[in-house]
Order: structure tokens, then sequence, then C-alpha cells
């Protein structure tokens, strides 16, 4: 079985959000956000958003598939975060090895409101 690779840009920018900078990562590729998705099944759908990453958060396989199938749970570590801006969203990338890119913007909640998937 052969692997494949794809890169995609990420390009750091500055923003102002609500008469603040921040510092972001504009993914080279726009995404389609799911609203409240229950799990990964119902991460997809139309259109398509400019991502900004605000951080990471790495996760282990095991840690990814539990939040995976569990996507509406409550979780500290997206306490607060997230928002729209402009035509884009500030999401909190989640990684784990193995697994695809999920890209959350919880909307100031704590648990993955919007969720974007590439992989």
């Amino acid at each position: 079985m052969s692997t494949m690779t794809i890169t995609i840009e990420r390009t750091p920018r500055t923003l102002n959000f609500g008469g603040t900078a921040i510092e972001v990562e504009e993914l080279g590729v726009r995404l389609p956000f799911a609203r409240k998705p229950v799990d990964l099944s119902e991460v997809g759908g139309n259109g398509q958003t400019k991502v900004y990453i605000t951080e990471t958060k790495e996760l282990t396989p095991a840690e990814f598939d539990e939040f995976a199938r569990s996507l509406l749970v409550s979780r500290d570590w997206l306490r607060g975060k997230g928002g729209g801006i402009g035509d884009g969203s500030l999401c909190v990338e989640v990684t784990a090895p193995g697994r695809p890119y999920l890209y959350v913007n919880p909307e100031g909640s704590d648990y993955a409101r919007y969720v974007a998937r590439l992989g």
C-alpha cells in the first residue's frame, strides 16, 4: 500500500478581532463546515469558508476517536474560543497521528459547534 502526502499552504496573518490584533495561520483551502454535528459522519456539507487557525490541539489517536464520536460534549480546551471574522472562522485545529485534521469553531462555547474536516 502506498501513502500519498498532500501539502496545504498555511499563511501567517494578523487579524483585528474586536479591537484586538490576533496572530493566526490562514489555511490555503476553504472548507465546508457542519453546524452542531453529533460525530464525524455529519461533518462536511455546503459552502466554502476561510479557516484561520488560532491554535493546534494535539491528541492521541484514542483521545481523537473519543472526541470525534461525541463532538457536542463540553471540553474545557474549547471554552471561549473561535468566532467568525469576515468570510472566515477562527478555529482550533485538532490533530492526532493517522487521523484527519479537524477545524473546530466553538463560537465562544465549549463544544464543537462548527466543524470542518481535511482528510
